[in-house]
């Protein structure tokens, strides 16, 4: 059975030309639009692009409804087949304009990818994301070795994200010379490190309390005064393997950064069973940021300068994306209310309500 179509292929990269050059967008993106693409395309076995017919798009939604992971060899879910469907969605309505495919696709086609309004609420509604609390960051900070080179590494990861919120993305590309530890900021310049949406700011450590400056710092000192490390070497080395006398050996670290922030992953997985607790990802953290800034009350202007350490530029994305309140906090502070009006005006949650009043958000 054939695997590739030699005219579908041409036209795909000038779709992912047009996505990266005039879209920006980056690898990652085009490998999710390539990654759809092709999971229509072996439905049709590989027909011409020029050749569909909008059955060909009701048949695909309905194999793509009964189709199961391959890790999990559960159904995709709603989320992944709302992605999917979108992606051929932008990419059909794209081909219509097209030369060659002008008279034979309409603008219209593109609509049979869409999916049911009860999917597209779905696959919208805000999910709970388990988040650490600051005591069980705390906690496990605490629990992590630091006798071996690789141990004090990882221990300092954690301790890094906890006081920044940094990305696990952006954190295996840093480098010695963006982090300042005599003021306590964190340099994310775009040019070097591997931001979201190629964004540069500075980041100042979040007060967690606790030893994780301590843990930073000490370790920036271990690798330029004991490893000789330069402003140009990375801050998180990974770890070096060689050929020792029982074969591929751990031997310490390397000059070299991460490739992708997997292994940060794992170094937290390891972390968290080693503490007892449930695992929760290095982007987690960002949530517990936000939720411990809440809770300390911040006049308006301060809460703003936090939302800025955490790389928002618009003060609602914080509250929007990571402001979620916990079920058991839900209840708490539902029960809390004084039915006769005499309750806090906070001025930050004042500011925030007269905000989503004027912006219309979540409507």
């Amino acid at each position: 059975m054939a695997k590739h179509n030699a005219a579908n292929e041409r036209i795909k990269r000038e779709y992912f030309q047009y996505l990266k050059e005039a879209k920006g967008r980056d690898e990652k993106s085009l490998d999710v639009v390539a990654k759809a693409i092709h999971r229509f395309e072996s439905s049709t076995r590989f027909r011409d692009f020029k050749l569909f017919h909008k059955e060909q798009a009701i048949a695909f939604k309905r194999r793509l409804a009964e189709q199961l992971n391959e890790q999990t060899r559960k159904p995709l879910s709603k989320a992944t087949i709302g992605t999917t469907t979108r992606v051929l969605h932008n990419f059909f309505e794209w081909l219509a304009g097209q030369p060659g495919y002008k008279s034979k696709l309409n603008y219209s086609d593109a609509d049979y990818f869409s999916v049911s309004e009860k999917d597209l609420r779905i696959n919208r509604a805000a999910r709970v994301q388990p988040v650490p609390t600051m005591e069980q960051m705390h906690h496990v900070i605490a629990s992590m070795p630091a006798a071996s080179d690789i141990e004090k590494r990882d221990r300092a990861i954690v301790a890094l994200i906890l006081l920044t919120g940094v990305r696990d993305g952006a954190l295996v590309s840093l480098k010695l010379k963006h982090i300042n530890i005599a003021e306590q900021r964190l340099d994310q310049d775009a040019r070097e490190v591997k931001t979201k949406f190629a964004k540069t700011y500075q980041t100042w450590f979040f007060p967690v309390a606790g030893d994780a400056v301590e843990i930073v710092s000490e370790w920036v000192r271990y690798l330029r005064d004991d490893l000789l490390f330069g402003d140009d070497d990375p801050l998180f080395p990974k770890t070096k393997v060689g050929v020792g006398d029982n074969g591929f050996e751990v031997m310490g670290l390397d000059r070299q950064s991460w490739s992708n922030a997997g292994p940060v992953r794992k170094i937290f997985k390891v972390a968290f069973e080693a503490a007892n607790l449930d695992y929760h990802s290095p982007h987690s953290v960002r949530s517990t940021l936000a939720r411990f800034g809440q809770t300390l009350g911040l006049p308006i202007r301060t809460y703003k300068a936090w939302s800025k350490n955490l790389g928002h530029s618009n003060m609602m994305t914080t509250f929007r994306n990571y402001g979620d309140v916990p079920a058991d906090e839900q209840a708490e502070l539902i029960r809390s209310v004084d039915p006769n009006g005499s309750n806090s005006d906070d001025p930050l949650i004042t500011a925030i309500a007269n905000t989503v009043r004027n912006h219309n958000f979540g409507q």
